[in-house]
C-alpha cells in the first residue's frame, strides 16, 4: 500500500476516533462539572499538566527511535528492527523508573501550585496525584511497540485501541461519578481500565510481531547507538524547551491566581485541543509518509509537497481560528454552560492567534522529524521555554490570565521564524524568502475573513441559541472557504490538492480550474 493510501487509511480512522473521543470528552466532562464542579476540574487539569510535564524523562528518545525504524522497515530488515526495539524496550523501561521515582519526590511541593483548593485537604489531593502518575507510569510499558506500527505507517492500530479504550472508560467514569460522586472512585476506575488496555495491547501486538518475542537478538551497532544518542541529545532539548513553553500555562495560572481559574481556561483549551485535531490528524497522520518521501524522492520533489501541506495546514488552522475567536465563548457561556464560566475576550483573541501560529509549527515540525533534523535547532525550544516562563510569570502579575498567553504566543512565533529558515536550507538547498511571503499573504486573507465576520456576528447573535448560533457557523464556513478559494484556486498548491481530490471523487474531474 502506497503513501497515500496509507495516509488516507489513517486520516480516516484518525477522524472517526476523534469524533467519538471529543463527544466521550464533551459528555464526560459536563457530568464532571455538574457532579463535582470546576475546583475539581482545575485539579484534574493541573495534574495532567504536571504528569505532561514528568513525561520530559523520555527526553525525545521516542522521536529518534521512530525515525531510526522508517529504513529498516522499507527494507524489510527483521533483524535490524528487532535490535532497535530492544534497545527501545530498554529505554522505556529506564524512564517508567525514573517518571515514579521524580514523580514521588515532587509529591510534597502539590500545596505550592495548588492555590485555594476549597475544601480538600492535601492528604486527599496527593492520593489523586498518585493516582494520576500511576496512569502515566504504566503507559510506558507498552508505548514502544506503537513505534513499529507508525513506522509501518499503520498509525490506525494504535488510533482504534485508544479509541474504544476511551470508550470503555468514559462510560465507565460516568457511571461511578453519578453512583458514587466520588473523584477518587472516578480516578480508581479510569486505572482500572487502562492496565486492563496495556496488558491487551501487550499480547495483541506481540502476535501481530511473534518475532518482538525472540531471545536471540542482536545490540544495536556502535554506530548506530551513536545516532540514536546524537539525535535524543538534540530531542532533549527541544523536550525541556516544549515542557517549559506548552505545559506550564495551567500550573502557572493555579499558582498564581487560582485553581477555579485553571479550571475555567480549561474548558477553552480543551474545545480548541479536540476541535483542533480534527485538522492535527491530517498532518501527523502522514509523518511516515513524510519519512518514506525524505528517503526515496528528490528535493524538488519534497518541497513541493512541503508547499502543498503547508497550504493545506494554513487553510484549515485559519479556518478554525477564525471560528474559535467569533464562537468560543458564545458556544461555552451561552450554549453549554453559563456566563460564570466566560474568560475575557483577550485571552480568547490570544490563544486562538497561538492556535493558528501552532498549526503553522505543526508542519514545520512533522517535516523535521521526518527528515530527522533533531540538532541544527536543538537550543531554539530552550530559549522559547525560557522565554515563555519569564514573561508569563512576570505578566500574570501584572495583567492576569492574559499574560501567560502573551508569554505562550510570543514564545512560540519564534519557531514560526527560525525553523523555515533551517527546514528551507538544509532540506531544499533555498532560502525561505518564500516561505515567508506566503505567510504573510494567508495571514492577511485570514485576518481580512475575520474583521468582515465581526458585524455579521453582531448583527446574528444579538441572542445566542442554538438556531443563531448554527446559521454563524454556516455563515462563517461559506465566507472563509470561498474568499480562501477565490484568492488561491490558481496556485499549483490548489491545483494538487484538487487534482488528489479529483482522483477520490469522480465528479470533480468533470470540473475545470479556472
Amino acid at each position: 500500500m502506497g503513501r497515500i493510501q496509507q495516509a488516507g487509511k489513517n486520516i480516516i480512522f484518525g477522524y472517526v476516533s476523534n469524533f467519538v473521543i471529543l463527544l466521550m470528552n464533551f459528555i464526560q466532562r459536563t457530568v464532571f462539572i455538574m457532579v463535582l464542579g470546576r475546583t475539581l476540574l482545575g485539579v484534574n487539569s493541573i495534574y495532567t499538566n504536571v504528569l505532561n510535564v514528568l513525561s520530559l524523562a523520555e527526553l525525545g528518545i521516542g522521536t529518534a527511535l521512530n525515525y531510526s525504524l522508517y529504513k529498516p522497515v522499507a527494507n524489510r530488515d527483521t533483524e535490524k528492527i528487532k535490535s532497535y526495539m530492544r534497545f527501545y524496550k530498554k529505554a522505556y523501561l529506564s524512564i517508567a523508573v525514573v517518571i515514579t521515582v521524580v514523580g514521588i519526590a515532587i509529591s510534597p511541593f502539590l500545596k505550592y501550585i495548588l492555590k485555594n483548593p476549597g475544601n480538600y485537604s492535601i492528604r486527599d489531593l496527593t492520593v489523586y496525584y498518585f493516582i494520576f502518575l500511576f496512569n502515566t507510569v504504566i503507559t510506558y510499558f507498552v508505548a514502544y511497540k506503537y513505534s513499529l506500527t507508525n513506522a509501518e505507517q499503520k498509525n490506525y492500530i494504535q488510533t482504534n485501541v485508544t479509541t474504544i479504550t476511551k470508550i470503555i472508560t468514559v462510560l465507565v467514569q460516568i457511571i461511578v461519578l453519578l453512583v458514587t460522586r466520588n473523584f477518587l472512585f472516578y480516578l480508581l476506575a479510569q486505572s482500572f481500565v487502562e492496565l486492563a488496555q496495556k496488558i491487551f495491547v501487550s499480547i495483541y501486538l506481540n502476535r501481530m510481531y511473534p518475532y518482538l518475542r525472540d531471545k536471540n537478538v542482536q545490540k544495536l551497532s556502535e554506530e548506530e547507538t551513536k545516532v540514536v544518542a546524537t539525535k535524543t541529545k538534540a530531542l532533549m532539548l527541544h523536550k525541556i524547551g516544549d515542557v517549559a513553553r506548552l505545559q506550564t500555562d495551567t500550573i502557572i495560572i493555579s499558582s498564581f491566581v487560582n485553581v477555579d481559574t485553571s479550571g475555567v481556561v480549561a474548558n477553552y483549551t480543551y474545545i480548541l485541543t479536540y476541535v483542533g485535531n480534527f485538522v492535527n490528524i491530517i498532518f501527523s497522520s502522514v509523518i511516515s509518509g513524510f519519512g518514506n518521501l525524505v528517503a526515496t524522492e528528490s528535493r524538488e520533489k519534497q518541497y513541493q509537497v512541503f508547499k502543498v501541506y503547508r497550504f493545506f495546514a494554513c487553510w484549515l488552522f485559519g479556518f478554525g481560528a477564525v471560528g474559535f475567536w467569533h464562537l468560543l465563548t458564545p458556544l461555552i457561556g451561552g450554549l453549554w454552560l453559563d456566563e460564570s464560566w466566560v474568560i475575557g475576550s483577550a485571552v480568547v483573541t490570544l490563544i486562538t492567534i497561538d492556535f493558528y501560529f501552532k498549526g503553522g509549527r505543526s508542519v514545520l515540525e512533522n517535516f523535521k522529524i521526518a527528515a530527522g533534523l533533531f540538532e541544527q535547532d536543538r537550543y531554539l525550544p530552550l530559549i522559547q521555554g525560557g522565554l515563555n516562563l519569564v514573561l508569563s510569570i512576570v505578566l500574570v502579575q501584572r495583567i492576569g490570565v492574559a499574560g501567560v498567553y502573551v508569554g505562550t504566543l510570543v514564545s512560540g512565533l519564534l519557531a514560526n521564524l527560525i525553523r523555515p529558515v533551517i527546514i528551507y536550507r538544509v532540506c531544499f538547498d533555498r532560502k525561505a524568502w518564500g516561505y515567508f511571503a506566503d505567510s504573510i499573504r494567508y495571514l492577511a486573507v485570514i485576518l481580512g475573513i475575520a474583521v468582515i465576520n465581526v458585524p455579521i456576528r453582531h448583527l446574528v447573535m444579538k441572542e445566542t441559541n442554538l438556531l443563531t448560533f448554527g446559521v454563524m457557523v454556516i455563515i462563517i464556513s461559506l465566507i472563509y472557504n470561498c474568499v480562501f478559494f477565490l484568492v488561491f484556486h490558481k496556485t499549483e498548491e490548489f491545483a494538487y490538492l484538487w487534482d488528489v481530490a479529483a482522483r477520490k471523487i469522480p465528479v470533480l474531474r468533470k470540473w475545470e480550474r479556472k
